[in-house]
Order: C-alpha cells, then structure tokens, then sequence
C-alpha cells in the first residue's frame, strides 16, 4: 500500500476535482414560480435603456421560456449580424468607436460571469463568405436578406435555465449588455441538446483519467531506471 500512496493519493484528488466539476455542470432542481419573479424584477430594473415595446417582450418571452423550464441543460443558438456603424442606446455610452470593439467589451465581461456559473461554448466561429463583390452572401440555401450576411455564429452551453437568469440579472452584465444591442442584431433561439456528442463533465473526466494513467506511467518507467 505504501508503495503506491502517490497514486492513491492522486486518485482521490482527481475523484474530487471530478465530482467538484460535474456538481458545478449539473443541471439542479428547475426554476420556481418565485425564482423566475425575482430574476424578472431585476431584469427590468437593468434594461431602461430598450424600447418601452422590446423590453416587455423580452421579459414576456424570458418568464414564459422560465415557466417551461424541464430541468435539463439548455443550449442558446446565437445568430449575429454585425451594424454597419454602433447604433445608439438611450442614455449609454458604448465602448468604443466600431460594432467589433463594442461586442468585443461586451463578450470579455459576459465571458467571466459565465464561466462562474458552469457556462460553455461548445461551438462557435465566424460566419464564412460564400459570395462576395456587390451582392455578399453568407448563405447556400435562403437568400432572403433578413436571413442572409451573419457575421457570427455561437452555440452556448447553460447546465440550466437557471444559470441563463443568473447571467443576465448579474448586474455587471446587465452595465455592458447595451454593447451588445448597439453592436449587432442577434436572434437567440432554445434549444434541447438532443443530439450531444460529449458534456463538459465527461470530457473533464476524460482528461484527468489520461493525466492519471500518463502520471503513473512516468513513475513506472523511472523506477526501472
């Protein structure tokens, strides 16, 4: 036993660290009637700055997609179309001179709350240009110009719906979130994972389960030298 209390030892932690990460992945219970009025209460204390008409029908849409909450993880589609120039918000200053700096501020402090609250992005990337010159188009299949020309496309990963609220009812995102408004348009659609490769917690798995075999071969191998 005492020859191999390294390995033991070792084990242990990275069982920790795994059950630790897999707690921080997980789902939880689904969001309450009470919750939901809370996080809606400070949403619409943080979002002044849009339209009398959006900001109802954001917080319209958000507590009936909170009603509906099934308990699983939840995947955001984020559709992207870049302004040509930022477009004003009432009663804020943007970041920056360009739609690419402001969404850039925006995307850095969003970034370090979500990962404070389990969030990931599986997928993610820059929309391709499949015909430029006069008439650009980033599309194969529907050219109707409402649909057509997006500049980024994400694919976010919440461990919950309640993780979403907490996100953007954090008061630090709710300061930069008119950097995304007056940035880009964005089409935010649900999704069910029903077709996942891996989640973060069996990829996590996963690697500590390589680090441990490579540790302990490394031992092996010096103890025949």
């Amino acid at each position: 036993m005492q020859k191999y209390r390294f390995e033991l030892i070792l084990a242990s932690l990275f069982v920790a660290l795994y059950l630790a990460f897999a707690h921080w992945q997980a789902p939880g219970s689904k969001l309450t009637v009470a919750e939901i009025d809370r996080y809606v209460q400070r949403i619409e204390q943080g979002i002044s700055f849009m339209p009398a008409a959006e900001r109802d029908a954001f917080i319209r849409h958000l507590r009936a997609w909170g009603e509906g909450d099934d308990g699983r993880p939840a995947y955001n589609l984020n559709l992207m179309r870049f302004h040509k120039e930022l477009k004003p918000v009432s009663g804020v200053q943007l970041h920056g001179s360009t739609p690419e700096e402001a969404n850039a501020f925006y995307e850095e402090t969003a970034l370090g709350i979500a990962l404070r609250l389990g969030v990931s992005m599986p997928f993610g990337g820059e929309a391709q240009a499949v015909q430029s010159g006069a008439d650009p188009s980033t599309n194969l299949i529907s050219f109707e110009p409402a649909l057509d020309n997006w500049s980024r496309v994400l694919i976010v990963r919440y461990p919950s719906r309640r993780a979403f609220f907490e996100l953007i009812s954090d008061p630090e995102y709710l300061k930069v979130m008119p950097n995304k408004l007056g940035s880009l348009m964005v089409v935010l659609t649900p999704v069910n994972g029903d077709t996942v490769l891996q989640v973060p917690s069996v990829m996590f798995g996963g690697v500590l389960v390589f680090l441990f075999m490579l540790i302990g071969w490394v031992r092996a191998a010096r103890r025949t030298l």
